[in-house]
């Protein structure tokens, strides 16, 4: 009877300690930013106190979603797809493992929280039919990343085809589409996707057994990135919107009680469409449950709570978003532009340093390349690449609206150089470069910063569809080039180190712990099991 209640005690501690750990990774991710606006709207920049105060509720209802939504997608969502991940290599079914590749892709892609920022934000092209064709996008490249697993094909060789694809079809689409079709693909590689494909990439790669396998399971969110970029420029080729582009009507409350009213009369909304997104993920699950996994009662409840988890986590993140962040976000991009380009691109390249500087998975993702290159590169080079790369990519994306230049001008030259190093470094490391573009392109990126810059563009009297999209595309592309030279010069280092080369498939489990945050992770989940 005591032993039982201890366990369950220890159960309750561990989970409000995970809690407390994801809520601390939100704080970390937002505090930045609330920090300079706050600094500058004391300072150079007057904002009203209607503004402020519901940016702030917004903040804090955006941390706790945060934590929620991370705590949720580590808790049910990895097992999810490891698990079915697991039953598609045993199958050992090509059919089957594409079949369902598609399917998770799809419906994973839904729930993801940044894309459906994205969808809301984008004036010209209903919400519905975006996630629609976002969600094919990465369900049609997850088959035929799946594909290039079993084959063996060379990541460098598909990604050099394909980006040449999306170049073609960018001279060709509607100029409109552009800037949208490349910030779908920074957005759609967040905290909800990338566990799943990750986890069904490592699942499928078992199924050969030469050396290089392990290898190719990565790169998977590089080749998930390019499917949504390439639906939506074909969705740009075909699909007729006479909507007149344009910012969202900007907010502003006479007291408190409206404030505190708009965020409850908004709560309904994004509680609909976030049940909406999260139905399919939760249908394909319950039917892999009956009919394959047949999880222990113990497994399947955790899990089960893990999705509840993530249920509350997105409906509050999308509240915050929306009520608080979007108004504040513009009329700060467009007060700071009237104010001076100086102080404009001050605060572009702060925020661009800080917001990738304090995003958890950068930090993750400095500790695995401190050890795939034995310490050759430290962590506080990884951090000043990152920082550097995408305080960059906030500056040029300020000179571009500016200026009025189309966005191809930069992601030609920016892909180019990317794809050049991809023959000059190790695989292991483009793997690594490609898929960072999606760490680096967090939630902040695609709610706060894409917002402060349709404010600028708004200011300088520009085409918000032409000079303001794009700027997701920029942040996620700088990473490609930063990480792919830290690999260069590692490589350097090692020859004159004489330092002995580490075997591939070590690198990759490296790699894996990047999303699969530690392997005893993986055998609490086993545990479970033979609990139940």
């Amino acid at each position: 009877m005591n032993g039982g209640t201890q366990i369950k005690k220890d159960a309750l501690y561990k989970n409000r300690t995970a809690l407390t750990a994801k809520i601390k990774e939100g704080f970390l991710s937002v505090i930045p930013i609330v920090i300079i606006v706050m600094v500058f709207s004391l300072t150079v920049v007057p904002l009203s106190s209607d503004l402020i105060l519901s940016f702030l509720i917004g903040a804090g209802l955006v941390i706790l979603g945060m934590g929620l939504f991370s705590l949720g997608a580590e808790v049910a969502m990895t097992p999810i797809g490891n698990r079915i991940g697991t039953f598609l290599t045993k199958s050992k079914s090509i059919i089957l493992i594409l079949v369902v590749s598609f399917g998770l892709g799809f419906a994973v892609t839904l729930a993801e929280p940044d894309l459906q920022v994205l969808a809301a934000t984008t004036p010209h092209i209903d919400f519905t039919v975006l996630l629609l064709t976002v969600g094919a996008g990465v369900g049609i490249f997850l088959v035929i990343s799946m594909l290039r697993i079993i084959t063996g094909i060379r990541l460098r060789w598909v990604l050099l085809v394909f980006y040449a694809v999306i170049f073609i079809l960018a001279a060709f689409t509607e100029k409109n589409f552009l800037g949208v079709g490349f910030d779908s693909g920074g957005v759609t590689t967040g905290p909800m996707t990338v566990p799943f494909i990750l986890a069904l990439g490592v699942g499928v790669s078992t199924i050969r057994s030469d050396s290089r396998a392990e290898s190719d399971s990565f790169g998977l969110i590089a080749l998930c990135s390019i499917g949504p970029i390439i639906a939506v420029l074909l969705l740009g080729m075909f699909y007729k919107n006479g909507a007149v582009a344009g910012g969202d009507a900007l907010k502003s409350w006479e007291h408190t009680v409206a404030i505190g009213s708009s965020y409850i009369k908004a709560i309904p909304t994004y509680i609909a469409e976030t049940s909406l997104a999260l139905s399919p993920i939760a249908v394909i699950f319950v039917l892999f449950q009956l009919f394959a996994l047949k999880l222990p009662k113990r497994s399947f409840l955790k899990i089960t709570l893990g999705v509840l988890y993530t249920f509350v986590g997105l409906v509050l993140f999308l509240t915050g978003v929306h009520v608080g962040f979007a108004s504040l976000g513009e009329v700060l991009g467009k007060s700071v532009a009237e104010g001076g380009k100086v102080l404009l691109f001050i605060l572009a390249l702060l925020l661009g340093w800080f917001i990738v500087a304090a995003e958890p998975a950068v930090v993750v993702l400095e500790k695995q390349i401190e050890d795939v290159s034995s310490g050759a590169i430290p962590g506080k080079a990884v951090k000043l690449s990152l920082s550097v790369a995408i305080a960059a990519a906030m500056g040029l994306s300020v000179l571009r609206v500016l200026l009025g230049i189309s966005i191809l001008w930069f992601l030609v030259p920016g892909y180019t150089i990317a794809l050049i190093l991809a023959f000059f470094v190790p695989d292991v490391y483009t793997a690594i470069a490609f898929d960072s573009g999606g760490v680096a392109s967090g939630p902040m990126t695609a709610t706060f910063m894409l917002r402060f810059i349709i404010g600028v563009t708004q200011a300088a009297g520009g085409n918000i569809l032409q000079d303001a999209f794009g700027m997701v595309a920029m942040v996620a592309m700088t990473p490609l080039i930063s990480v792919q030279v830290m690999g260069l010069i590692y490589g350097r280092v090692k020859k004159k180190a004489k330092v002995p080369a580490i075997k591939e498939p070590e690198l990759d489990q490296n790699v894996i712990e990047l999303w699969i945050e530690n392997k005893s992770d993986i055998d609490r989940n086993s545990d479970d099991e033979r609990d139940g």
